[in-house]
């Protein structure tokens, strides 16, 4: 069964539907250029809400260690979702659960990491929540159980998925009215195509 991790929450409400709707993951994106960044306190006030037994994940981008390290521990956030390409000091210095981001482009790009559970997302200068798909010709033929996918999902577009053997999907701007407010009605389609359509 697909896990499932809606990204780009913003408030209660929808952070509440989400789960209800049998979320796994929530993400929380901590990049002030986004449209659907959150206040680090304002994130915690959800995640001290939340049930337990549902991951807490903060998207960062072009972050320092300790800034993210700082903001994890603020927000209460379980895993720290790295949209760039540090050094491995940062990761020697970095003090909570990380996820690395393949923001793929080529083939290539998608056995990046291969050993490790990873996410890849369509290359958008933004990172992400945008929409764009990934081409899935690009993961044809490779193990993809590691592979949490993202870019341009919605619900009408999951079975396109289903042959790969993907470990979870991500989605943002597929499930929302607006961007940074999520539409609930979608959100319950979503999630139940993407964890019982071949059930």
């Amino acid at each position: 069964m697909l896990k499932v991790k809606i990204c780009g929450i913003t408030n209660l409400s929808d952070a509440l539907a989400c789960v209800h709707a049998g979320a796994d993951a929530l993400g929380f994106v901590f990049y002030k250029k986004s449209p659907r960044y959150i206040e680090p306190h304002i994130a915690a006030q959800i995640v001290q809400t939340l049930p337990p037994f549902v991951q807490k994940v903060g998207l960062f981008v072009d972050a320092s260690s300790e800034e993210i390290n700082l903001t994890c521990k603020l927000a209460h956030t379980d895993i720290a979702q790295i949209h760039f390409e540090p050094t491995q000091d940062f990761y020697d210095k970095l003090e909570v659960a990380h996820l690395k981001v393949i923001r793929a482009t080529c083939k290539r790009d998608i056995l990046r990491y291969e050993d490790q559970y990873r996410l890849v997302d369509a290359f958008v200068p933004s990172f992400g929540g945008e929409g764009k798909r990934v081409d899935l010709d690009f993961f044809a033929g490779i193990d993809c159980s590691k592979i949490i996918l993202a870019g341009g999902l919605n619900s009408n577009n999951l079975a396109s998925i289903t042959s790969f053997g993907f470990y979870g999907v991500d989605v943002s701007s597929g499930v929302e009215a607006s961007k940074g407010k999520k539409d609930h009605i979608k959100v319950r389609e979503f999630i139940t195509k993407a964890k019982y359509a071949n059930t």
